[in-house]
């Protein structure tokens, strides 16, 4: 017998101080072959539980679609990734839109150099490790958010 929908989301709450937040930076990596694939596989080795922001699949779709159109990816490729990105978003804690994420974001905008993806971005793994940043790991390859969670108090990988 399948697990309910209530034994999912326990299971999701019981495990999300063992999350570690992936910034779509790190997902798109996961599932198209970029120069810094290598890496993030190997945090992905370490690390089996992922948390993501709601928008997260929207920005992957966009960069495998970007990719793709600018003849880094073939078809058959994008559509690899495409699967991919499925799975990955199938097995991950997705954190929602909510009122708190929206003030955390807007906080992110104030103190730190952020368009609004990346303070999504950052304010959902404050949503994940409940506003508790320290020891937590922050996977991003993005220079600029990656500066602004190391500043929140996140360990960021790579």
């Amino acid at each position: 017998m399948p697990p309910t929908a209530a034994w999912r989301s326990y299971v999701k709450t019981a495990t999300l101080a063992e999350r570690v937040f992936w910034d779509a930076s790190g997902v798109v990596l996961l599932c198209a072959h970029q120069p810094s694939t290598a890496a993030a596989r190997r945090i992905r080795a370490r690390s089996s539980l992922m948390a993501v922001w709601w928008g997260t699949a929207v920005e992957v779709h966009s960069a495998l679609f970007r990719v793709h159109r600018e003849g880094g990816l073939g078809s058959a490729e994008l559509a690899a990734s495409l699967r991919r990105l499925g799975s990955i978003c199938d097995a991950a804690l997705e954190v929602t839109p909510s009122e708190q994420l929206r003030k955390l974001a807007q906080d992110a905008i104030a103190r730190n150099d952020l368009r609004a993806g990346d303070a999504l971005q950052l304010a959902s793994a404050l949503v994940v490790c409940r506003e508790h940043p320290r020891g937590r790991s922050f996977v991003c390859f993005d220079r600029k958010l990656a500066a602004a969670a190391t500043l929140m108090g996140f360990s960021v990988l790579p």
